[in-house]
């Protein structure tokens, strides 16, 4: 395996550092926790990735890049795309995932997470956790000695917010100069887009209730990057946020560990439904996108969702194609791709 280097960078834990190293250490050996500890470059360089592994590897080809590899996929939340497209990747590249569903393994209450870990490492190329709290990604990550992915926390979902980049790159065939709207609950995913919307040049504006506004430090390091290249704003209007947008992006009002907040959610969210007025109002261009699972009629509506500007499933299609380009590069390495040629 190859170790993990240290670095003292101020601002993020002690693996979230690795991504502050020196572009020519590349993405090998390292770990995704937070699209923000990613430069422009290294963003740049796994799309680019993806789209040639989607490429090379049309219709569910295969190539033995991850030959003899393993992935631990750790699961405290359902999931349907993280675990369908990371098990899927690792076969279809010629390796293998184990699932270590959460009632299993039980992580944090049978064996401490930093256990959990250490023995990981012993066994396994890489881990991916799918998870409630983000320090749970964090101490995983500093007991470990292989590269850790998030699968999804409460602070931020990056495996998604790549595919949803492919998507957008795809479909309009930029991302520098685009405008993305995101309407509703400024939770993981908001966070996310935040971070790397002035990483890609793109501008982003959020419509969300009062108290549903996405991380304020999120916001403030986005607009560190941007410098005033692009503009990150938070409104209270939907119809203000949409103006003049290439996509429109929503989310669900509940996730997952949030359903004892139903009511108040649904009486708060009501007025930030994507429908086909709104998305009128984006423009004929505009794109709708999801990270699914969608709860319809409630942040989106069905004329919407199975409308033709709607490319939620190719944004779910992607997350097979961005991961796989992902894992290659942390186990392995930007070599590896030469030999898809």
């Amino acid at each position: 395996y190859t170790p993990h280097l240290p670095i003292s960078t101020a601002g993020h834990s002690h693996r979230e550092r690795q991504f502050h190293l020196n572009s020519q250490s590349g993405l090998l050996g390292r770990d995704l926790l937070n699209l923000a500890t990613l430069s422009a470059d290294e963003l740049s360089l796994l799309l680019d990735s993806a789209s040639t592994i989607k490429s090379a590897l049309k219709n569910g080809g295969r190539h033995p890049l991850l030959a003899g590899r393993t992935l631990a996929m750790i699961f405290e939340k359902p999931s349907l795309r993280t675990r369908a497209t990371f098990e899927t990747g690792m076969s279809q590249l010629g390796g293998h995932a184990v699932d270590l569903a959460h009632e299993h393994l039980q992580m944090g209450v049978r064996e401490s997470i930093a256990d959990v870990g250490r023995n990981l490492t012993r066994w396994v190329d890489a881990i991916m956790a799918r998870v409630f709290t983000h320090s749970t990604l964090t101490e995983l990550a500093d007991a470990a000695n292989v590269p850790v992915i998030n699968g999804l926390s409460d602070r931020s979902h990056p495996c998604q917010i790549l595919a949803d980049l492919l998507t957008l790159r795809e479909s309009k065939g930029r991302l520098e100069g685009l405008k993305l709207a995101y309407i509703g609950d400024g939770f993981n995913v908001a966070n996310s887009l935040i971070a790397a919307a002035p990483r890609v040049g793109m501008s982003i504006t959020l419509a969300c209730p009062d108290g549903f506004e996405p991380s304020p430090d999120a916001i403030a390091e986005a607009r560190a990057v941007a410098n005033g290249s692009t503009s990150i704003q938070v409104v209270r209007d939907p119809r203000e946020a949409v103006s003049g947008a290439d996509a429109v992006y929503t989310d669900s009002w509940i996730s997952m560990g949030l359903e004892d907040e139903l009511e108040s959610r649904l009486q708060a969210f009501g007025p930030y439904q994507v429908n086909a007025d709104l998305m009128d109002a984006a423009g004929d261009d505009a794109i709708f996108m999801h990270c699914l699972p969608a709860h319809r009629g409630q942040e989106v509506t069905n004329e919407v969702i199975d409308g033709p500007r709607s490319v939620v499933f190719d944004q779910a299609e992607n997350r097979l194609h961005t991961q796989k380009a992902l894992l290659v590069h942390l186990i392995r390495g930007p070599d590896a791709f030469k030999e898809l040629n």
